[in-house]
């Protein structure tokens, strides 16, 4: 009896002591008065430097700012590189992840991802003088990317026998297959769109039927930090409640903008 009821004690007191530990990161936050946002910083229009401002602005920047304004906190950009996203938040240096993450099972071992915040067509785009039309033509050939990004482990997912050659960012892994370095360029759909306009004149472009995936991104972070991961996707569910969620995504991707998109997607638990 004795040896049961010392184990109960113990469990009883390593349960007290993780509840802590989950209520200290919250705490933490709101104590120090600023959250720590991680965002690319290059990623037109989600995380981009205003030309005229030089402020960084975008999608995910304005889900930073609601979760700042939710915890009562200043909001802290911290601008990191696509391949950076995972070990910039494991290691403590950001609070949580907005950067285009697309939610996979390989990650999902390594962080906790909030409810889905945006769902992106993935697609891999060729020069229109190739002739290519499909994915399929581009088995054994050269795909560009941006490092560490879904689309790269997606290429070599869906396409067979297929290299891929990685960039820091999406201009230059689209500039690598404008100039014949690559025979494809994988990215979201919503960036081959505004790339796409940019070329028409000098080397325009195609999209290649299938996509590579519907991807739903996710804000990230540490696995440990039950209770802010349940205040993130409280705060979330309360924008798309509100209409806040929809404003945002009519503010920079809407029928208004140059990206002229509908919104198919509500924040919802990721189906993994």
């Amino acid at each position: 009896m004795k040896k049961t009821a010392s184990i109960l004690i113990a469990g009883a007191c390593l349960a007290l002591l993780a509840n802590l530990a989950q209520a200290d990161q919250l705490a933490d936050i709101k104590a120090r008065g600023t959250f720590v946002c991680g965002t690319l910083g290059t990623a037109e229009p989600f995380s981009f430097s205003n030309a005229q401002t030089r402020e960084v602005e975008g999608y995910d920047v304005d889900f930073c700012k609601a979760l700042a304004k939710s915890l009562g906190v200043k909001l802290e950009l911290k601008l990191i590189s696509v391949a950076a996203r995972i070990p910039e938040l494991q290691q403590g240096r950001v609070d949580a992840v907005i950067a285009n993450l697309g939610w996979s099972a390989e990650r999902a071992e390594q962080i906790a991802f909030s409810n889905q915040y945006f769902a992106s067509e993935q697609k891999v785009a060729a020069r229109k003088d190739s002739g290519f039309t499909s994915l399929k033509d581009l088995a054994g050939k050269r795909v560009s990317a941006v490092k560490g990004s879904s689309s790269e482990m997606l290429v070599r997912k869906m396409i067979p026998g297929a290299t891929t050659i990685t960039f820091q960012d999406p201009p230059n892994a689209f500039l690598a297959m404008q100039q014949g370095k690559a025979e494809g360029f994988a990215v979201s759909e919503l960036n081959l769109v505004k790339f796409r306009q940019q070329s028409e004149s000098t080397v325009p472009i195609v999209m290649l039927e299938p996509s590579l995936m519907l991807e739903p991104w996710g804000i990230g972070m540490r696995k440990e930090e039950t209770a802010f991961v349940k205040q993130v996707n409280s705060t979330l569910e309360s924008m798309e409640k509100s209409g806040e969620a929809q404003q945002i995504f009519n503010k920079w991707l809407g029928t208004g903008t140059s990206y002229k998109m509908q919104r198919g997607f509500k924040i919802e638990p990721i189906k993994g």
